[in-house]
């Protein structure tokens, strides 16, 4: 072969496999599924199927976590009795790589269990065969495989679970996930297994990052930090929040996402207050606030970030203390997380630091001071983890914090007489010494937002044509 063939062949496989983690971490998350099955259990995970029309495929976060692998239709077998790890891929597909690209198959074996750390590779098909052989055995092996739905793009769980309650909650439609039908077929097809949940165990492990997930957490906050810093750039009186929505997106997929992590927040005025607002299609008033919430999926991991701006630029004396007081509140939280404390005594600390800030600050109105005052009596400030997901799996809340912890914390208040809501939200990991802000390039001090939206957008750049 000469040598532009070569080079060419070589950047082509590079493509077909993730280069963020090395074969030896999967195999060392795929040793600690072995040692919570145990030596009398199996466990198979299934991969994502092909997308629905035009949509580009990703890898469902369970699968992926395990082996790497982006390839529609894969199963995965980790065999507790003999700790090996065989993964079930489709045939190539000459057709389909002739018009669009090359995915890893079961022809590629010997490169796969290579670059994944598995034991072995078969088709697909072979899958059955392998379980049948282990369930004649007396007594056979338990099975054990994920029973929540997977995830997959933008896809939290607590989000999926609403999406299928609501399915069964039609009486002419009714569907269920794909996991749910994968376990209906496990039970079918092969009685004699004792059917088990692996998802309690996977969100365990998934809740403590690893370095090399961190690092991605990292560079998936930076990327939110600079698309955050663009829609307050464009931000302009009369615009419309999609704008701000497109000039988010533009830098999160010019700095290497593919996909957004979650449906962009972007509530200007009243919008706010709903909490998950995603129409996006309000104009910008001088005078009102904007949120933004909005992160995008680098390399299957997101982050969590909020800021609120004022349209006209400057925020009134009013905004001006409500995001002050949330910005203190912020800041103090951010200066108690450390490992081996709970978040309980976090918010506690946090709070008795801020009763001082709630008396320092002249509120114009009472419902503001009462606002806040609530604030401070909610204990939601310390939130969600983040990882793989936006919502990410697992629960720090239960325990002391353990270093490589990531979560966002999310300080916020409700005025209800004026439908106002403000909020700031970053995303932190705990380290051995303390805290490390990862979405801390985005600005959150008041001036710093002021300066910011003095520049041009990409909005004022490249200018929506006329209708």
């Amino acid at each position: 072969m000469g040598l532009l063939p070569l080079i060419h062949a070589l950047a082509q496989e590079a493509s077909l496999y993730q280069t963020d983690f090395p074969a030896a971490e999967f195999q060392e998350r795929r040793s600690r599924v072995f040692d919570r099955i145990g030596i009398n259990a199996m466990a198979v995970i299934q991969g994502a199927p092909v997308p629905e029309g035009f949509g580009v495929f990703r890898q469902s976060n369970e699968f992926y976590y395990f082996c790497g692998i982006e390839t529609p239709h894969a199963y995965l077998l980790l065999d507790g009795r003999s700790r090996r790890t065989t993964l079930f891929l489709p045939h190539r597909d000459a057709a389909r790589e002739e018009n669009g690209a090359k995915v890893l198959a079961a022809e590629h074996a010997t490169e796969v269990m290579r670059l994944a750390g598995v034991d072995a590779v078969f088709g697909v098909e072979a899958l059955a065969t392998q379980l049948a052989a282990a369930g004649i055995r007396v007594p056979p092996p338990a099975l054990y495989t994920t029973f929540s739905p997977a995830e997959g793009v933008m896809g939290s769980r607590d989000e999926t679970l609403r999406h299928f309650g609501e399915l069964a909650s039609d009486p002419w439609d009714g569907r269920v996930s794909r996991q749910a039908q994968f376990v209906s077929l496990l039970r079918s097809r092969f009685p004699a297994f004792e059917l088990r949940d692996l998802s309690p165990a996977l969100d365990e492990m998934r809740l403590v990052k690893s370095p090399r997930e961190i690092a991605l957490i990292r560079q998936a906050s930076k990327i939110a930090a600079l698309g955050v810093m663009e829609a307050i750039r464009s931000t302009r009186p009369g615009g419309f929040e999609y704008q701000l929505d497109a000039a988010a997106r533009y830098v999160f997929l010019v700095n290497g996402a593919r996909h957004e992590g979650y449906p962009s927040i972007t509530a200007s005025g009243r919008n706010a207050w709903m909490g998950h607002y995603s129409l996006n299609n309000a104009r910008l008033d001088e005078g009102d606030l904007v949120l933004m919430d909005y992160a995008p999926d680098y390399h299957y991991y997101t982050s969590d970030a909020t800021r609120m701006w004022p349209v006209s630029g400057k925020y009134s004396k009013d905004q001006r203390d409500l995001y002050g007081f949330i910005l203190a509140y912020r800041n103090a939280l951010l200066g108690r997380i450390r490992p081996a404390v709970t978040a309980d005594q976090i918010l506690d600390e946090a709070g008795k630091e801020m009763q001082g800030v709630l008396e320092s600050i002249p509120f114009s109105k009472d419902i503001y001071r009462n606002g806040a005052r609530k604030a401070l009596s909610f204990r939601g400030h310390l939130s969600h983890p983040v990882g793989m997901t936006v919502h990410d799996v697992g629960n720090y809340r239960k325990a002391p914090l353990a270093p490589g912890t990531v979560f966002s914390i999310d300080p916020m208040l409700w005025v209800p007489e004026e439908k106002l809501y403000v909020r700031m939200e970053d995303t932190v990991v705990v380290t051995s010494t303390g805290v490390e802000n990862l979405t801390a390039l985005l600005p959150a001090r008041l001036d710093e937002i002021e300066g910011l939206m003095k520049d041009r957008g990409v909005v004022q750049f490249r200018p929506p044509q006329p209708k």
